[in-house]
């Protein structure tokens, strides 16, 4: 049984050799045949000396060129690279658990109508700044409810960070979308449930992530998020998650507060209910999740970036594919890497 591992990269010289030590740790059956594929994207950094490196000691371990330096696109070169039984995709800041592939593959070959299997994440963090976003990031408040970034329960989802996936998946439904720069993974597994496949969250496999490590760069990052969420919406004609619409719902009623200034004081005050109750939950969650009063501030403020952030990249997105019908921006084809 053979298995591919892929890893899309780039810069990654912190976090690569863990992400490799992660996969190589793995408790494998005797007949499986595990091949590590890092698509890399023309790293600066050292990531390529450090994987060429290990590649001298694990000699199933290969770089392919990612030319691009797309995510979609080191997606479908990995897959296209070795024709494998199961295709494991992995971020080069994930580290999985030991038993990540071989409990992955056991769903996948049991149930049928599983089409893909991923596991609980674990946020990390690598400065105080990074792990007070860490600890926004793993809330319902601060991720919505039924983001994969905040299951427990084992059960069917929408999507899941590092999937699994047999090679018949490809076979039905194609590869990634390289027009995607962010959201690759949401228009693939939406296009999974609609071919009728299942996405299954496994909370007995678990991989570490690495946040990013300043509140401008996650800025940046659920920017890209909210606005390319739109261009799949558009390429689907479909909503491919309700809660999507909560963060730009909010940041549109906070442009119209400016606009109730010219209401009668005593209405005004009745159109500022809503914001004070999400300060209220936002104050109520940092508390909750701090581990003194100085974190608090820092918290609701990374909270307000998570969801204004994305407010706002939706709205921009909207304006830009569905009222002006426009392609996407070549700013922002830019990863926040």
């Amino acid at each position: 049984m053979k298995v591919s591992v892929i890893i899309p990269c780039r810069n990654e010289q912190g976090y690569i050799q863990e992400c490799l030590e992660g996969i190589y740790n793995n408790n494998l059956p005797e007949n499986i045949e595990l091949t590590v594929i890092v698509v890399d994207g023309m790293s600066e950094d050292g990531t390529r000396e450090i994987v060429e490196k290990i590649s001298k000691v694990h000699t199933n371990l290969f770089i392919v060129n990612n030319v691009n330096r797309l995510t979609p696109t080191a997606f479908n070169l990995g897959i296209k690279y070795l024709k494998a039984d199961y295709y494991q995709i992995i971020g080069a800041r994930h580290i999985i658990s030991k038993d990540y592939i071989s409990k992955s593959i056991e769903l996948l070959k049991n149930n049928e109508t599983i089409w893909c299997v991923g596991g609980k994440l674990i946020n990390a963090y690598t400065n105080y700044e990074s792990e007070l976003i860490s600890r926004a990031m793993s809330t319902k408040f601060g991720m919505g409810i039924g983001n994969f970034r905040t299951l427990e329960k084992s059960g069917l989802t929408d999507t899941v960070t590092s999937p699994m996936y047999h090679s018949s998946v490809f076979e039905k439904i194609g590869l990634f979308d390289e027009e995607l720069i962010r959201n690759q993974d949401d228009d693939f597994n939406f296009r999974v449930i609609n071919a009728g496949g299942k996405i299954f969250f496994n909370s007995e496999i678990s991989l570490k992530y690495y946040v990013r490590a300043s509140l401008d760069k996650l800025w940046r990052q659920f920017f890209q998020y909210g606005y390319w969420k739109v261009f799949v919406n558009k390429k689907h004609k479909s909503l491919t998650t309700i809660r999507q619409l909560a963060p730009p719902l909010f940041v549109s009623y906070l442009i119209l507060v400016f606009f109730f200034l010219f209401l009668p004081f005593e209405l005004y005050l009745i159109t500022l209910l809503p914001l004070f109750v999400y300060l209220l939950i936002s104050f109520y969650t940092a508390i909750k999740i701090s581990e003194k009063n100085s974190q608090v501030f820092v918290l609701i403020k990374t909270f307000l970036i998570l969801h204004l952030s994305y407010g706002f990249g939706f709205l921009n997105g909207f304006l830009r594919f569905i009222l002006l019908n426009k392609k996407p921006s070549d700013k922002q084809k830019e990863l926040s890497r």
